[in-house]
């Protein structure tokens, strides 16, 4: 299986007891929502502003577009926050597939020194500090490839 969202799918229905996605309907289907707009969205961000954990770019990937798909990034996650996240720090309280699709999202932030508001500060902290997401932030930094174009 090849597509992000396939994959949490199967995930979520061969391990429902791991809690993929809230248990709620109202916020399951907004998570769901949200992923899939992660999933299929934000053009301009993933053009402009490349994932790359391995490096620091304050204040380069301005582009026509990049700073509607930050403010419209920052509303979902402050909905979601105050309709769903009273459990927790993440988007429906507690960790689920959503977060795990927005982990990019916050390292492109942490890479280009986004500024963020008063809600999305504090939901980009806790998904960076997720173990998950620590894991995989320093596999990444400890890759011995390197690409030219994005490795400046």
């Amino acid at each position: 299986m090849w597509d992000s969202l396939a994959i949490a799918e199967y995930l979520a229905e061969i391990a429902p007891e791991a809690g993929l996605w809230p248990a709620d309907r109202p916020a399951r289907a907004t998570a769901r929502a949200v992923a899939a707009e992660m999933h299929s969205g934000f053009a301009a961000l993933r053009r402009h502003m490349p994932l790359n954990v391995r490096r620091s770019s304050p204040r380069k990937g301005r582009a026509p577009g990049v700073d509607e798909d930050i403010a419209r990034i920052q509303a979902l996650w402050a909905d979601c926050r105050r309709r769903f996240g009273a459990g927790g720090p993440y988007l429906f309280g507690s960790w689920s597939a959503a977060d795990a699709f927005y982990a990019p999202v916050v390292s492109r932030f942490r890479t280009y020194t986004v500024e963020l508001d008063g809600t999305a500060r504090p939901y980009a902290d806790a998904v960076w500090s997720h173990p998950d997401v620590r894991e995989w932030a320093e596999g990444a930094a400890r890759e011995p490839w390197t690409n030219p174009e994005f490795d400046l």
